[in-house]
C-alpha cells in the first residue's frame, strides 16, 4: 500500500494541469434550506418535525415551478432541526421535479464515513438523471464530532483528508486508502460508480478557511462563499484566493473558476412593510438574537429586506465584490417564518426578481463567464463526442470480493492489496 506521500503526490500528478469543465453561459438562482423547526415569534406556533419536513419538500417543488434552477439543503444531527439525511431527501425532490438541479448547502465532510458519502450521492445521482450537485463543508455545531466519534480540534485536517478520499473512490474502480482519519481500505470498489462513470460536480463551501479555498482550487471544483451573516468583504478575500489559485493549479483562468454566493431574502412590495414584518423573526431568530442590529446586518451582510427592486440592486452588488459568478442562492425560509409565507417569498422572487437579475446579468457578465458544470458538461469533457463507460461487473465469485478488476472493463493491470484476513 502507498505512504501518505505517495498518495499525495499522486493526486497532484492527476490534477496537474487538469481542465476546467466549466463552459460559458448563464447565471443558476437557487433556494437554500438549513431545515430548522422554529418557532414563529408572531403566531407562536412551533411545527412540528413531521409538518417542517414536509413543508420544506413542498417548498423545494415549488421553487422549479417559481422558476428557480437549484433547491439545496443543510445537513444537521441535533434539533431544532430535520434534515439528517439529505439523499433521502433529495432523492424524493428529484422525483417530484423535471429540470430542477438538487444540491446541499452543507454536507458534513467532516463527520460522514466518506466511503458513505461517494455511494449515497452516487446512488442519489443515478435517481435525479444527473440533476445533483453537493456542496461540502464542516457545519457549525460542535458536539456532532463526538456523537460520530470524531474531535473536534482535527476538524480541518479531518475535512482536508476526508475529501482526499472521496476524490479517489469516485475516480478509480479500485482503491488501497490509508489515512490517519479511518481504517485503511484495501481493494475496495465504491458502488455503484457515478451515474457515467462521472461524478457529481463538488462545491467546497467555507466562511473562515483559506485551505478550504485552496482544496477547491486544487481539485478545480467549485467554491462556495456562504456570506450569510458575515461582512461581504470578509469573502471577497477568500474569493480572490480561489481564484488565484485555481488558475496556479492549470484548471483554467481565473475567470473560469467556478464560484457561488448566497444572501438571505425577505421581500415584499415596499421596503416599509418589508422591515416591519421581517423583524420579529430577526430579532428572535437564535443567529441573530442579542447581536448587531437588523439595521446593521442589512447594511454590511447579504441579508436583503426591502422591494424587488432593492434585492435587485443589492444582488446586483454582489457582481462588484466577486466579479463574474456562477450561482446565486436564496435563503428564505429561516427563524419560523410559515410555510405560506415562503411560497410567498418565492413566488415574489420569482416573477419579479429573478427576470430581471437574468436579464441583468446577461449584460453584466463576460462573454467567457462560466456556469455551473452540469452533468452533460462533465460528460462531454471526459469522453468528447463518444459513449460514455457503462460500469458492468464481473461475475460473483462467491466470495463477494472484488479485488483488482471488478467491472468487465477495469484495467486489469491495475495491482491493489487485498484486504488482510
Amino acid at each position: 500500500m502507498a505512504s501518505a506521500e505517495e498518495q499525495i503526490a499522486a493526486i497532484i500528478d492527476a490534477n496537474k494541469s487538469k481542465p476546467s469543465v466549466a463552459r460559458p453561459g448563464d447565471m443558476e438562482f437557487g433556494i437554500m434550506s438549513v431545515s430548522d423547526v422554529t418557532r414563529d415569534p408572531v403566531s407562536g406556533v412551533t411545527p412540528s418535525e413531521g409538518q417542517r419536513l414536509t413543508d420544506s419538500l413542498d417548498e423545494a417543488v415549488h421553487a422549479e415551478q417559481a422558476g428557480f434552477d437549484v433547491y439545496a439543503i443543510g445537513e444537521h444531527h441535533n434539533p431544532p432541526f430535520w434534515s439528517s439525511s439529505p439523499t433521502t431527501f433529495l432523492a424524493a425532490v428529484a422525483a417530484r421535479t423535471t429540470r430542477l438541479t438538487v444540491s446541499t448547502s452543507t454536507t458534513l465532510i467532516t463527520t460522514n464515513d466518506p466511503v458513505r458519502l461517494a455511494e449515497e450521492y452516487s446512488v442519489l445521482q443515478h435517481i435525479a438523471q444527473g440533476r445533483v450537485d453537493l456542496m461540502l463543508g464542516r457545519g457549525n455545531t460542535a458536539p456532532v464530532y463526538p456523537w460520530f466519534g470524531k474531535d473536534i480540534r482535527e476538524g480541518l485536517p479531518l475535512a482536508l483528508e476526508n475529501y482526499n478520499l472521496l476524490h479517489r473512490l469516485w475516480h478509480e474502480d479500485v482503491v488501497d486508502w490509508k489515512g490517519q482519519y479511518r481504517t485503511p481500505l484495501q481493494g475496495f470498489t465504491s458502488i455503484p460508480r457515478p451515474l457515467d462513470d462521472v461524478p457529481p460536480f463538488v462545491w467546497h463551501g467555507s466562511i473562515r478557511t483559506p485551505e478550504i479555498a485552496e482544496q477547491a482550487a486544487f481539485y478545480g471544483n467549485g467554491f462556495f462563499a456562504n456570506g450569510i451573516f458575515w461582512p461581504e468583504d470578509h469573502f471577497r478575500r477568500l474569493v480572490d484566493l480561489y481564484r488565484e489559485r485555481f488558475e496556479h493549479w492549470g484548471h483554467g483562468t481565473r475567470r473560469q473558476a467556478v464560484v457561488g454566493v448566497a444572501a438571505q431574502v425577505y421581500v415584499r412590495r415596499n421596503s416599509q412593510d418589508a422591515i416591519r414584518e421581517f423583524r420579529p423573526y430577526f430579532d428572535e431568530s437564535p443567529v441573530y438574537k442579542g447581536g448587531p442590529s437588523l439595521e446593521t446586518m442589512m447594511r454590511e451582510t447579504p441579508l436583503l429586506v426591502g422591494s424587488p427592486q432593492q434585492i435587485i440592486d443589492r444582488v446586483l452588488h454582489q457582481h462588484e465584490i466577486y466579479g463574474d459568478y456562477a450561482r446565486q442562492m436564496f435563503f428564505v425560509d429561516h427563524a419560523g417564518l410559515p410555510a405560506s409565507s415562503v411560497l410567498e417569498q418565492m413566488d415574489m422572487l420569482g416573477s419579479e426578481v429573478l427576470p430581471v437579475l437574468r436579464r441583468e446579468f446577461a449584460s453584466l457578465r463576460s462573454p467567457d463567464a462560466v456556469r455551473t458544470p452540469t452533468h452533460a458538461d462533465m460528460v462531454k469533457a471526459r469522453y468528447g463526442d463518444g459513449q460514455p463507460r457503462q460500469p458492468r461487473p464481473n461475475a460473483n465469485r462467491g466470495d463477494n470480493v472484488t479485488g483488482t478488476s471488478p467491472y468487465v472493463d477495469t484495467d486489469s493491470s491495475v495491482k491493489v492489496s487485498l484486504p488482510d484476513l
